[in-house]
């Protein structure tokens, strides 16, 4: 007779088990939802990179973006370097140059579209 109960038991505890995974189910989705996308960049922000990677890049990597101080920014020259790379160079820096960190000023969203930017030669435009 105390087989059934351990059967019964067994089912039980299946059951609760199921609804805990059933409600940490719904609660990480729920969570992956919740996490914005990737925002868009908008068009006067673009602008105001634009100018940040004229004037700011340029002075160092210079106002064609062909070198000085830094080396060039020009799309050949960055073809065989990843976005995400270069993303963290803008980012941190590269430390023992004089290239600065620039994450007080710029999202990683906005060190990535300049990437793009300079590689799509979207400066020139």
């Amino acid at each position: 007779s105390g087989k059934p109960g351990a059967v019964q038991l067994q089912k039980v505890a299946w059951e609760s088990l199921l609804r805990k995974l059933e409600v940490f189910v719904l609660v990480f989705v729920g969570l992956l939802l919740a996490i914005p996308a990737r925002a868009e960049i908008s068009s006067s922000r673009q602008e105001e990179l634009l100018y940040f990677l004229k004037h700011d890049c340029g002075s160092c990597h210079g106002l064609t973006r062909s070198g000085g101080l830094g080396s060039p920014l020009l799309p050949e020259t960055l073809a065989d370097r990843s976005d995400e790379d270069l993303t963290e160079i803008i980012m941190e820096g590269l430390p023992g140059t004089p290239m600065p960190p620039w994450k007080a000023l710029l999202s990683r969203e906005e060190a990535h579209w300049l990437v793009r930017a300079i590689k799509e030669n979207k400066w020139k435009k």
